[in-house]
């Protein structure tokens, strides 16, 4: 059988053409793809030339508010209320007089107390009289000797429980709370009233072990309480511990401030920022020119007009400007306004 010559013919000529089609393809993609880089507009960027600049390495951490003095008056004697003398959140000094439990009765044995060790020591003094007269026999002056030494004992006995019938504040401060009414029976040991200091606070952090060893007792810090927002108030470290938190593995830290208008109270959130150390030579950026590439930090630098990409590692965060550690170097100009607009190599204009 003889081959169809027209058939053939027609089958070379599609080969040559898909031959042609391909050879010429990506010849003509490049130039549409030159034309079209040729023709994009330079993107517009404002940038800034990186120098040595200091930065300052802070730690923030949270605490809550305490009272500088902080007591709960117990009573120290079984017995009826008898007086309450200052109301909630009254002003008192230290040595007033806060409360008066079951003093009637204790004045009673109290004078009894003092009416007998009298007696016997008239008795007493008589005796040592006749017994210098030799007028009684020696035996009978110690036993008078005897009675009035224990009428002295049991007179500083009532004399002492009479005086724990008073109750004095043993600081300067105010009354927070009164747990107990004129009229009340209390055991020995009951709480009577609160009383708190707080024209100084303290603030109490936990300190992680790595950052502990830049603080020390005298140190400035500077403390903000969420209730007052913008209101920054400058204090100093108290104390340091010297061993950790077995649970937590962190160092308590305290920090005074001044509370001269007692605004601050306790119990409040605070904010405690502590300078760890200066760095005077960091290389510093605005933080808005971190750009995130699939979890990549990511710079761009301008070098002739051209825009290029740097990962960087990143070390202290003032406020909105932050140190990078590795990938950046004195004298780069990094772009910080059109950051997010630009891709490796593409054209910038600076503006």
């Amino acid at each position: 059988m003889k081959p169809n010559l027209h058939s053939s013919s027609a089958l070379l000529a599609v080969l040559l053409t898909l031959v042609s089609v391909a050879g010429c393809g990506p010849s003509e993609g490049k130039v549409e793809t030159k034309n079209d880089q040729s023709r994009a507009k330079p993107v517009k960027v404002s940038v800034i030339t990186i120098k040595p600049t200091p930065i300052k390495d802070a730690l923030l951490l949270p605490g809550e508010t305490e009272a500088w003095h902080d007591v709960r008056l117990a009573s120290e004697i079984d017995g009826i209320v008898e007086r309450i003398d200052p109301r909630e959140g009254q002003a008192v000094k230290e040595g007033q007089l806060i409360a008066t439990i079951e003093v009637s009765a204790l004045k009673a044995a109290l004078d009894h107390a003092e009416a007998s060790f009298e007696l016997t020591d008239k008795l007493y003094q008589r005796r040592k009289l006749l017994s210098e007269r030799n007028v009684i026999a020696k035996e009978e002056l110690d036993r008078s000797l005897n009675k009035r030494t224990l009428a002295l004992s049991n007179l500083r006995r009532a004399k002492i429980k009479y005086e724990r019938g008073f109750l004095h504040s043993p600081i300067n401060g105010l009354v927070n709370h009164l747990h107990v009414d004129v009229g009340e029976f209390v055991d020995r040991g009951d709480p009577v009233a609160d009383l708190v200091n707080v024209d100084k606070i303290k603030i109490n952090v936990n300190v992680p072990e790595l950052d502990v060893r830049y603080l020390r007792v005298g140190q400035k810090a500077m403390v903000t309480v969420d209730a007052f927002p913008g209101r920054r108030l400058p204090g100093r470290i108290d104390f340091v511990a010297y061993k950790a938190d077995p649970a937590t593995k962190t160092f308590r830290v305290r920090v005074l401030i001044r509370n001269p208008d007692r605004e601050i109270r306790p119990g409040m959130i605070a904010r405690v920022a502590f300078l760890r150390r200066i760095i005077p030579d960091a290389l510093v950026v605005p933080l808005f020119a971190l750009v995130d590439k699939g979890g990549e930090r990511i710079i761009f630098v301008e070098n002739d007009g051209i825009a290029y990409a740097r990962t960087v590692s990143i070390g202290i965060i003032e406020g909105d400007r932050i140190q990078i550690t590795e990938g950046l170097e004195i004298g780069d100009h990094v772009i910080v306004n059109g950051q997010t607009e630009v891709e490796e190599g593409m054209q910038v204009q600076v503006q």
